[in-house]
């Protein structure tokens, strides 16, 4: 069994509204020294062994379904667990 951790973001040359809204409510609680935010979105998937490699199968459910791959990027950690 693997455990994937994946991590979506908004591409640099795509505008964060939610991530500035944090950005500028931590300022206002006196962080000032926070320099930016970015929002995104995490996920965690287990997955038994299937017939193709998890690399490639993540993969496909990042581009089909988790990620907006014209606005976000993405990244992933997998790892193997204990069955």
């Amino acid at each position: 069994m693997y455990l994937a951790k994946v991590y979506v973001t908004y591409k640099a040359s795509i505008l964060d509204p939610k991530g500035e809204a944090v950005h500028d409510a931590l300022h206002r609680l006196g962080y000032t020294n926070v320099e930016a935010v970015e929002l995104g979105k995490y996920f965690e998937i287990k997955l038994a062994t299937g017939t193709q490699p998890v690399e490639a199968e993540v993969d496909e459910m990042c581009d089909r379904l988790l990620a907006n791959v014209n606005m976000e990027s993405y990244r992933y950690e997998i790892t193997e667990m204990e069955a």
